[in-house]
């Protein structure tokens, strides 16, 4: 929205510095994005009135001009310009002059011809090519007559002052106004507002003799029609000041009609349109939906096709205009028009957008009506441009109008409490005070029985309830100067959960060992369980496909993380990358019924893969031990996992604690390993990190350092080839109770004196008590008891 200074204290009688109004209406809510200058840089350009034009003697598209600047002798000027004509008043630039640009005038002789100064059109002057007037657009500048010869044209046309460049929020149509700006303006300063007096002088004839009806056939799209009819028109151009000031809006001057109905919609928002009454057939309006597929043609003679959505300002025979956005060339006002149909008109927002959206035409008028503009509003414009047509000069307005107005809209009453005003906005505020700021803002209000009752006028549909006149008091009284204070209340610090705490201590213990975290999707494609072979009836096929996916290799919802991974490692292996570590935390998804009619089950899952010349199973178990220990997990057990086929037989374990399956950790198997490419011991871990959660204790218990020294003994023994030394501690630790400290396993032998069968296990069993030093007799019962129990439990015998 653009708010030129100098037409805004016609209606506010401010005297503040522009900087200041800036600054103010900003802090009451108006946001001022840029404070623009009128004034041009130029100098030494003024009024020339042209006295005679002679054909240049030796060229066709030259003339030579003898133009009166207020000297004693007429300035000669040759100039190619073809829209001038003997008495214009045009803009001169004198020798010496400099324009914008960095141009400055010399002189100089044009076919042979002197030549002592230059025509200046509106480009030349730094004025915007978008608000040249229409007779001036493609040639010098014509200007208006009555002008002094050699006054300098900045005086003499007004071209200074500044332009205020406001940003209105969407549910503030009524601010889309010189007069809204003016109420705003008005109750900022607190001084009164003065709005223009509408009163037409002279009104003749009856519109029943031109008009016989309005009929609107879609109340839901059109609230309300006003019209009414201006004869002996005559088309001309509008007077300078009229220009001027939609010039400074940013509109193109085009003729007095035209010029009438944009300086009221820049005024008082509504948008309004002339039609030429005698290209009307049948004396009547009808506003009616438009017919899917119809073409119609507006104004910039494009051609338009329409859909039943649009509505259609119709006369008994044909559509005129299309509502809202544009009317039609069938109707147009032109030079010959001698009677116009002038339109004021409301229309449904939400229509009026999405038809311009649809056409691609988004007018000035559309974009005011796309915000809901108040109905009653209607006939203040309507008559507002009548008014000043008959000032102007360019028409006779016939007495009368016709309004079809359905369901009329009415002010309605707000109350607002005194003190729920203070408790909202944290200060203090005298009541009467919150009285003059509503009164200000043309909202009449008054104290009833201890409470402010507000009528709010129908151009204010913002407000509602109590709340909205509470935020219109303190936005006038000033944001800024109500106190800062503390929130009151009780406060909740904002922190990661357990989980994911527990979650940054994996990474930071994987991080530690020298593994690089990556992500993947979470779709993967379901070739890659037949990659990782995992058998057709696998409990992991059933998976969640996806009803839009981005193609066959993204259709499916992970149930594990391991496919993911190997496809990284094998990335990397094939690129050279001679070792690879690396981890990711992702979900994988569960579906929880066959039908898949609800959510699957997110499962959190930890899944890391190593390759390279130091990488064993045992590496990978100390990276798993070293996860457990950090997150104080303790009674961990592992099992040979021989069914899983993506991983080898021989070299995979099972992590489980109290029988409850943790994860699994090996080898991957050499047939998956050829899927995909890999020609070296690939190592993969899968746990559930949901689990680890559940079993972390970050709590640490600390005792004091052993008083008392160990006692060591070490056996060796003689025992199945295929028993897992697991089985061996186990039984060890949980015959010694708490006399064992710590069981160390330091050799396994098989070879020669050792039948082919059997294998050699020595272990280092450290024995100690924290109540006194122990003598060979203190453990000799234990000691006793384990070897009685390994043999029994497990045939082992002591090696000799």
């Amino acid at each position: 929205m653009l708010l030129p200074i100098q037409w805004l204290k016609e209606y506010v009688q401010i005297e503040n510095e522009t900087k200041e109004i800036s600054d103010r209406l900003t802090l009451t809510g108006s946001h001022v994005d840029a404070i623009i200058p009128l004034e041009k840089e130029f100098t030494k350009v003024v009024i020339g009135h042209i006295q005679s034009i002679e054909k240049h003697p030796d060229a066709d598209k030259l003339v030579v001009t003898q133009v009166d600047v207020g000297e004693e002798e007429l300035l000669q000027i040759v100039t190619g310009a073809n829209n001038i004509s003997v008495g214009d008043y045009v803009p001169i630039s004198l020798v010496g002059a400099r324009l914008p640009g960095g141009v400055k005038i010399k002189k100089g002789k044009l076919r042979g011809v002197p030549s002592n100064g230059m025509m200046c059109s509106t480009q030349e002057l730094g004025i915007d090519d978008s608000v040249t007037p229409k007779g001036s657009k493609d040639g010098i500048w014509i200007l208006h007559e009555g002008l002094t010869p050699g006054m300098d044209v900045k005086e003499a046309l007004e071209l200074r002052g500044e332009v205020l460049d406001i940003e209105i929020t969407p549910n503030r149509p009524d601010c889309l106004s010189i007069i809204g700006m003016a109420r705003e303006t008005a109750a900022t300063f607190r001084t009164p507002v003065k709005l223009p007096e509408i009163k037409i002088e002279n009104e003749v004839d009856d519109i029943k003799d031109y008009m016989d009806s309005i009929e609107i056939k879609d109340e839901n799209l059109c609230n309300r029609y006003y019209g009414r009819v201006i004869k002996d028109v005559k088309i001309e151009a509008s007077p300078y000041w009229m220009q001027k000031r939609l010039m400074d809006v940013g509109i193109r001057p085009i003729n007095n009609i035209v010029d009438v109905t944009n300086y009221v919609m820049m005024e008082m928002g509504q948008p309004l349109h002339a039609f030429d009454y005698d290209k009307l057939a049948g004396k009547q309006i009808i506003v009616k939906r438009a017919q899917d597929g119809q073409v119609f043609t507006t104004l910039d003679d494009e051609e338009r096709k329409l859909t039943n959505d649009m509505l259609m300002i119709c006369d008994a025979e044909n559509e005129v205009a299309i509502a809202g956005v544009m009317g039609g060339g069938n109707s147009e006002v032109s030079d010959d028009t001698k009677t116009i149909f002038l339109e004021a008109a409301n229309f449904n927002g939400r229509n009026i957008r999405l038809t311009a959206k649809a056409l691609g035409m988004r007018t000035d008028a559309s974009a005011k009506f796309e915000k809901d503009l108040d109905p009653g509003m209607v006939d203040k414009a309507c008559d507002r441009a009548c008014q000043l047509i008959e000032e102007i000069g360019a028409g006779t307005i016939v007495k009368g109008q016709i309004d079809t107005y359905p369901v009329k809209r009415t002010a309605w009453e707000v109350s607002v409490r005194p003190e729920r005003v203070e408790k909202l906005l944290g200060t203090t505020i005298a009541v009467d005070d919150m009285v003059e700021i509503l009164n200000y803002l043309q909202i009449e209000s008054r104290i009833q029985d201890g409470v402010i009752v507000s009528t709010i006028p129908t151009y204010r549909n913002d407000i509602k309830i109590e709340a909205d006149l509470i935020e219109e008091i303190g936005r006038i009284n000033g944001f800024d100067g109500i106190e800062p204070k503390p929130f009151l209340g009780p406060l909740t610090k904002g922190e990661k959960s357990d989980s994911r705490k527990i979650e940054d201590l994996i990474k930071e213990v994987l991080h530690g060992q020298g593994l690089n975290e990556i992500t993947t999707y979470s779709f993967i494609s379901p070739k890659a369980y037949d990659k990782i072979e995992l058998p057709e009836d696998s409990i992991k096929r059933k998976v969640v496909k996806i009803l839009n996916p981005l193609g066959e290799d993204f259709s499916v919802m992970r149930t594990t993380l391991m496919p993911n991974m190997l496809e990284v490692l094998s990335k990397n292996y094939k690129h050279g990358v001679d070792k690879a570590w690396a981890y990711e935390l992702g979900n994988s998804f569960i579906p929880t019924n066959e039908e898949l009619l609800t959510l699957p089950h997110e499962i959190k899952s930890l899944c890391f893969g190593l390759y390279g010349n130091d990488v064993d199973f045992f590496k990978m178990k100390d990276m798993v031990e070293k996860i457990l220990v950090r997150l104080g997990i303790d009674g961990c057990e592992y099992s040979a996992e021989k069914l899983n086929t993506a991983f080898h037989p021989g070299r995979t374990a099972n992590l489980t604690r109290n029988n409850q399956l943790l994860g699994t950790l090996g080898e991957v198997h050499p047939k998956v390993l050829e899927n995909y490419g890999i020609k070296e011991r690939v190592y993969v871990a899968e746990i559930n990190v949901e689990l680890l959660v559940s079993l972390t204790t970050l709590t640490r218990t600390y005792k004091a350092l052993p008083k008392y020294p160990a006692i060591t003994r070490d056996i060796a023994l003689v025992v199945e080839r295929d028993l897992p030394v697991g089985e061996i501690e186990k039984v060890i630790k949980g015959v010694g109770g708490q006399l064992v400290e710590n069981v160390s396993l330091f050799d396994i032998y098989t070879g020669e004196q050792i039948d082919a069968d059997k294998k050699s296990v020595a272990y280092s069993i450290h024995y100690r008590s924290y109540e006194k030093t122990l003598q060979d007799d203190d453990i000799k019962e234990t000691h006793d008891g384990i070897l009685t129990a390994l043999e029994e439990k497990l045939s082992a015998t002591l090696r000799k």
